[in-house]
């Protein structure tokens, strides 16, 4: 989210970056989740007066970021069947940094993709403020193309997740379907995670840490889906037969032909 701040507040400044997001992120976890994320937000864009504490905290914004994409490739890999090859410590060394700046390049995608999707809602906003008034039905046709928008940069998120982490040769044509599939889920799911924490009482029955209960319920269920979304991409891909290939980094046997083949 930092990444993504900094990217779309060079083109629309960004307190109005953030106030989108945890705008979004109101409607995904509620208020509570809301609040816990804004804190995060505002707290990590103090400025620092120190150079040191300034660079300490970049490299620990890095390595955080990227770790987190390892973990989710280190899952990936388990649902693949493969895992890495076993190489002389200064070949493991460079493939360990080559995925690190892989992995905070899936972080920069993901502020572009923010971008997009706050540049096509500004416009879809300005269209409907604009024609709302003069044809009513338009204002259903901004909101049925508000969540086309929004189901279009998930699924190129995920598709990407899928194509890029996982150490297998996988072509577009196998995560596309996979990536649909899980934005349908994430989609859907959020309306009804969000019904469940709005009407559970998760937030008052933990007190000052119910925005982070919350936030914390919201990240697992995210969690399950992309897994889930990477299981269906790999049974998506062993029904049609086609053979998927560890890289060079790899080994294992990550998608066998089917009996029939």
């Amino acid at each position: 989210l930092i990444v993504a701040i900094a990217i779309a507040g060079f083109f629309f400044g960004p307190e109005a970056v953030r106030g989108e997001i945890v705008g979004q992120v109101r409607g995904l976890v509620g208020t509570e989740g809301a609040r816990a994320v804004q804190a995060m937000l505002e707290g990590a864009s103090q400025p620092s007066s120190s150079v040191t504490a300034t660079v300490v905290g970049l490299l620990t914004f890095f390595i955080g970021a990227t770790g987190a994409f390892l973990e989710l490739q280190t899952a990936l890999n388990a649902i693949w069947r493969v895992k890495p090859r076993e190489d002389p410590p200064l070949r493991a060394a460079r493939a360990m940094l080559v995925q690190r700046f892989v992995s905070f390049g899936l972080v920069i995608g993901v502020g572009f993709l923010l971008l997009v999707s706050l540049v096509v809602s500004a416009g879809l906003a300005a269209l409907n403020k604009y024609l709302g008034s003069a044809f009513p039905g338009f204002t259903i046709m901004w909101e049925g193309l508000n969540v086309l928008v929004s189901l279009g940069v998930i699924t190129l998120l995920f598709a990407m997740i899928y194509k890029i982490l996982p150490d297998v040769e996988l072509q577009w044509r196998h995560v596309w379907v996979g990536g649909l599939v899980t934005a349908g889920f994430f989609t859907v799911g959020k309306q009804l995670i969000g019904l469940y924490l709005g009407t559970s009482g998760v937030a008052s029955t933990y007190g000052a840490a119910g925005s982070v209960v919350v936030l914390l319920v919201w990240v697992y269920y995210s969690a399950q889906v992309v897994l889930l979304g990477a299981e269906f991409t790999r049974e998506y891909v062993e029904e049609f037969g086609e053979r998927v290939r560890p890289s060079e980094h790899a080994t294992g046997d990550p998608a066998p032909l089917s009996p029939e083949q």
